[in-house]
């Protein structure tokens, strides 16, 4: 954060700025000249009642570069910006102590081994008496001198960097306040959700949003998240995918949202990250699970229909011999992408005779060609698919063993044939003997604050959670908050305990807090499931 207050070699200095006084390297604009556009957005700014308009904040190419300057170290030209530390003036990189380091990325300062660096927003440092201006700031950057003659504290390193450099840096020190993520204020912290108002998700659209408000009222009654009260926005996806996109992107380009929680938005399932990457928003359990979807912004607490059959994978390789038994996976065309990643982990894991079979029709037809010998079938689709499946397979004198994703057809699994019992794997998130007492306790009060009942308890559970971790990591995150600081924390998180579902932990790579599945079985005479006690982890 500095430069020295003379040039040499090292410091060069185009012939253009000598004509003005090194102690204003910052170009300001001309006294009593009319700026009637500037001001008319100063205007709309105060209007909005906060310092920036709703957005990504425009900066200049020398406020930007100001930026990297400030927020990594990084100067403009080809001479790396050097900090000297201690009497000594031991010289390193400055992109091993940028500024926001010790000062923060909002320029606020924050305690750090017993020092607290002060603020140094351009209103507060100008503001304080003596006041800086662009020649006192170089003089502190470069010789650790205040406005006052002081000497700074022994831990503010000095700085040798170019004219150049050193004006991006004031240009940008003018903006810092202006620049922090969407939805990130002083006092409020928003966060958003696309939840269905109406069609066939409409009931659970209303379920996650009186549990989510519910969450973060309860958090907000506690003082919030480290001074800041969290707000939900809710917009509706609509029926179909170009409806979900456009209310998606009415979050990221125009709602002032940090991140999105719990949306239950089927049709984005595998789009989240491709649509989230460009302004970096982090989401935090999606409703469903990932959907076999990999990205470093999405943070999903339980596992979707594709990491619950990777475990049932796992789980087969155990029961049999991969490499002789003769094995299909059935789906329909939605799922190609999901059947193809599923192949690909059990031909990893020794399944040498493999089929793959896509079925056009709301079911499968018996008229499907069925090898005699099957002895393993892995299903993808709806709970009726697989029954008129298991019917056609019974008709052809077939029992092999079934694998599902519970999610997708407990409903139906009990109304297969009679010589399926025993034969019948389904693959569980959850069981009840996931959720603590303590765990019940607190889902219970947030039912009740929701006013809610125990319907649809693997949704809540979902929501639940969700709303559990993105909070531990805006805990963790700390004040100085923003989004690329969230996703390093959550990336970070191991053996979270929520309570209510398996300990959560991510990594680099890793993006399903509990990737694996409970193994359950079905007793079809008896009419009931049961579990194999076996929680497998998914092949990654």
């Amino acid at each position: 954060m500095g430069a020295r207050a003379a040039p040499d070699a090292r410091h060069p200095v185009a012939a253009e700025s000598r004509t003005r006084s090194v102690h204003s390297p910052v170009p300001m604009p001309e006294r009593g000249k009319h700026h009637p556009h500037r001001w008319r957005v100063w205007l709309l700014a105060a209007l909005l009642g906060w310092a920036g308009l709703v957005g990504a904040l425009e900066l200049t190419a020398e406020e930007a570069a100001g930026r990297r300057l400030y927020r990594e170290g990084i100067g403009a030209g080809e001479t790396p910006v050097e900090a000297c530390l201690g009497p000594a003036g031991t010289s390193l990189p400055a992109s091993a102590v940028p500024c926001a380091g010790c000062h923060g990325r909002d320029g606020r300062g924050r305690p750090e081994g017993g020092i607290r660096p002060p603020e140094i927003t351009w209103r507060h440092l100008t503001s304080a008496r003596p006041a800086y201006d662009e020649a006192s700031l170089a003089r502190a950057l470069g010789g650790g001198i205040d406005p006052a003659g002081e000497r700074l504290e022994p831990a503010m390193p000095r700085f040798v960097m170019s004219w150049r450099d050193l004006a991006n840096l004031g240009a940008y020190l003018k903006r810092l306040e202006e620049d922090r993520d969407p939805g990130l204020h002083e006092a409020r912290l928003r966060l958003g959700t696309l939840l269905p108002s109406a069609g066939p998700l409409a009931a659970a659209g209303r379920t996650v949003g009186a549990l989510l408000q519910a969450a973060l009222d309860e958090l907000n009654q506690t003082g919030g998240i480290h001074g800041r009260r969290l707000e939900l926005v809710i917009a509706d996806p609509g029926p179909d995918r170009a409806s979900a996109e456009a209310a998606l992107a009415g979050l990221v380009e125009g709602g002032d949202v940090f991140a999105l929680l719990a949306p239950l938005a089927p049709a984005l399932a595998e789009r989240y990250g491709e649509l989230l990457a460009p302004g970096g928003m982090p989401l935090v359990g999606p409703l469903p699970g990932p959907g076999g979807e990999v990205s470093r912004l999405v943070f999903a607490p339980l596992p979707g229909p594709g990491e619950q059959l990777s475990a049932l994978a796992e789980f087969a390789a155990g029961e049999s011999a991969p490499g002789e038994t003769p094995a299909l996976i059935v789906y329909p065309p939605e799922a190609a992408r999901q059947a193809e990643a599923l192949a690909t982990r059990l031909r990893a894991r020794g399944w040498q005779r493999l089929g793959l079979l896509g079925y056009g029709a709301p079911a499968p037809s018996g008229a499907k060609p069925l090898a005699a010998d099957l002895q393993a079938l892995f299903f993808l689709g709806s709970g009726e698919a697989l029954v008129a499946l298991g019917a056609a397979l019974d008709g052809a004198g077939l029992a092999p063993r079934l694998y599902a994703s519970a999610q997708q057809v407990a409903g139906a699994a009990l109304r297969l044939p009679p010589a399926f019992s025993g034969r019948l794997f389904l693959a569980y998130p959850l069981l009840p003997a996931d959720v603590t007492p303590a765990g019940a306790q607190a889902l219970e009060a947030l039912r009740r604050r929701a006013g809610l009942d125990e319907h649809q308890p693997a949704l809540q559970i979902g929501a639940y959670s969700a709303a559990l971790l993105l909070a531990e990591g805006l805990k963790r995150t700390g004040r100085d908050a923003s989004r690329e600081r969230l996703v390093s924390e959550l990336e970070n998180l191991h053996a979270l305990q929520t309570g209510v579902t398996p300990p959560l932990g991510f990594g680099p790579g890793r993006r399903v807090g509990a990737a694996g599945a409970h193994i359950v079985g079905v007793d079809l005479a008896a009419g009931r499931f049961v579990p194999t006690g076996r929680y497998v982890e998914a092949a990654p």
